[in-house]
């Protein structure tokens, strides 16, 4: 069905391109450098600082519509992402390097499909330049003008939420050239690095009160619409699926190492909490021209942004990372771990006395108690 909101977006698409300069040869006499992407909620390896000069950074995603199982009870699910991972890849330049992706759309989906990158400017973040078909393929350069993390995402007209909660989007991260500073211009350092990408589901149900299954992302079209206009997600898990972070998928560090924690949402608001940690810097907006709040216990990354936060971890021991709307940590999902090994520190924490009995009360005790409780 075409609707006024789509006929209005694909008018605009049409303008845009028809604004858009034709594809010309490379004018840009600048050094490529092509990065291999990696699955969340690692990081490709790259320079925290550089001294070089701009470049063309070259990435490809591979758009892929598959069934995906979302929890333990084996809901299955059907997925567009991409390469493969909800969410897609956290792709790293710096200021002033030029973004080249190939978007490829495998014969094999069924869907179309493009991309809208928030860290680029002009043409719907791209999105107006870069619909392919099944079969097609997109090259689409732009430069990084401003730092932070910033979320990529599909924005086909029509189906853009969909789209979305169906797991096509990630986050690029734009790092000054010389590197993250304080406040007052100290540089920070990170040891390592992880991206969480937070995803709420809409999975339909049948008559009966369970989960339904479809043969392809076309077929639950008009299900799960439906289930999305009443706001109410079934799921909400971190990294495409309940305990997608947890257990042997913990992610790990150790005593004294300080943890970069990209937390990405393109939907809703959340909010990240680590318990038994903070955040020493924190990015809430993931703009790195602000200075960093220091000390938070809980942040708030707005929907449709991505947030950066800091800290060095001081205690081994399992940490849990929450969405801190605990329903949806505990009953949904939004739960991951962190693994740190090292030495344990008493003066932090210490258990003073261990859980025993509580010891009876002494002669006179009891009465004087109740004496204080009638005044």
């Amino acid at each position: 069905m075409i609707t006024r909101r789509t006929a209005l977006m694909g008018a605009a698409v049409a303008a845009l391109l028809a604004a858009a300069p034709a594809f010309a040869a490379d004018e840009l006499k600048l050094h490529r450098q092509t990065v291999d992407l990696v699955a969340p909620p690692f990081v490709h390896p790259h320079d925290q600082a550089t001294k070089e000069g701009p470049k063309i950074i070259e990435f490809k995603l591979t758009i892929k519509e598959k069934e995906v199982v979302i929890d333990d009870a084996g809901t299955k699910f059907q997925a567009m992402t991409f390469n493969g991972s909800m969410p897609g890849p956290l792709m790293v330049v710096h200021e002033g390097d030029y973004v080249e992706v190939t978007l490829v759309n495998p014969d094999t989906n069924t869907m179309p499909h493009n991309i809208d990158f928030h860290s680029a400017t002009g043409g719907l973040g791209g999105g107006a330049l870069t619909h392919v078909s099944p079969g097609e393929q997109v090259v689409l350069r732009w430069k990084a003008t401003r730092t932070g993390t910033f979320v990529y995402h599909c924005a086909p007209e029509g189906m853009i939420p969909w789209h979305v909660v169906s797991g096509m989007h990630g986050t690029v991260m734009v790092l000054p050239r010389d590197g993250l500073k304080t406040r007052e211009g100290k540089p920070l350092h990170y040891d390592r690095i992880y991206y969480i990408g937070e995803n709420d589901l809409y999975v339909p149900k049948d008559e009966n009160g369970k989960y339904k299954s479809y043969e392809s992302p076309g077929e639950a079209f008009a299900d799960t619409t439906e289930v999305m206009r009443k706001l109410i997600p079934t799921h909400v898990v971190f990294n495409g699926k309940v305990g997608a972070l947890t257990g042997k998928n913990a992610m790990t560090a150790k005593v004294g190492e300080t943890v970069m924690i990209v937390h990405s949402q393109a939907n809703r608001d959340t909010r990240p909490h680590l318990i038994g940690g903070h955040g020493d810097y924190v990015w809430e907006t993931g703009k790195f021209i602000n200075p960093p709040q220091k000390d938070l216990e809980t942040w708030f990354i707005r929907g449709g942004s991505a947030g950066a936060a800091l800290y060095t971890f001081r205690q081994p021991g399992i940490y849990a990372y929450v969405n801190h709307n605990l329903i949806e940590a505990v009953e949904l999902g939004a739960t991951a771990h962190f693994k740190v090994e090292g030495e344990w520190n008493n003066d932090l924490m210490k258990q003073v006395q261990p859980p025993g009995p509580i010891p009876p009360a002494k002669v006179g005790e009891t009465e004087a108690a109740k004496q204080a409780l009638l005044r």
